[in-house]
């Protein structure tokens, strides 16, 4: 667990259920998506299977007790070669402890895990018009034009 005078950043496990639904609620405060994160939640066994598994990675920054911002992302296994990296699925601070250096102490715990898993890149998606996504990237990494495409299944 990282820790500043504000705040403390640990990795989510099996046995923090609660918190991941707590971090649940908040991406959906912040995104203002509560009926994506909040509605129709995975059950326990569910939340606990991936928590447990080396693919899924949460990180929760806690005030308090308090989840007040979190990161959640999956490791990739590549195919060309024996490597993986990671992709920053959801990042979000409570509007109220924004500038106080969670976003990036969130980065900087994932990269001590990407580290220590011998992950070669970390990569994140900005959408055009999320400045502060977009300073705070350009910050820790190299910025990249690509376009992104949702192809629907059904």
């Amino acid at each position: 667990m990282s820790r500043s005078s504000l705040f403390a950043i640990r990795q989510l496990v099996a046995d923090d259920v609660d918190l991941m639904r707590d971090l649940l609620r908040l991406l959906g405060e912040v995104f203002a998506e509560p009926e994506t994160y909040q509605t129709r939640q995975p059950g326990d066994a569910y939340l606990k299977g991936m928590l447990d598994g080396n693919s899924f990675i949460a990180l929760a920054a806690l005030a308090d007790g308090e989840v007040v911002g979190g990161l959640v992302a999956y490791q990739l296994r590549k195919f060309e070669q024996e490597r993986s990296e990671i992709h920053v699925y959801d990042l979000a601070v409570a509007e109220a402890y924004r500038r106080r250096g969670i976003a990036t102490g969130l980065f900087e715990h994932l990269k001590a895990i990407a580290a220590e898993r011998g992950v070669y890149l970390i990569f994140v998606q900005a959408d055009y018009g999320d400045d502060p996504a977009i300073a705070l990237y350009t910050k820790l990494g190299v910025r990249e034009e690509v376009l992104h495409f949702d192809i629907e299944v059904t």
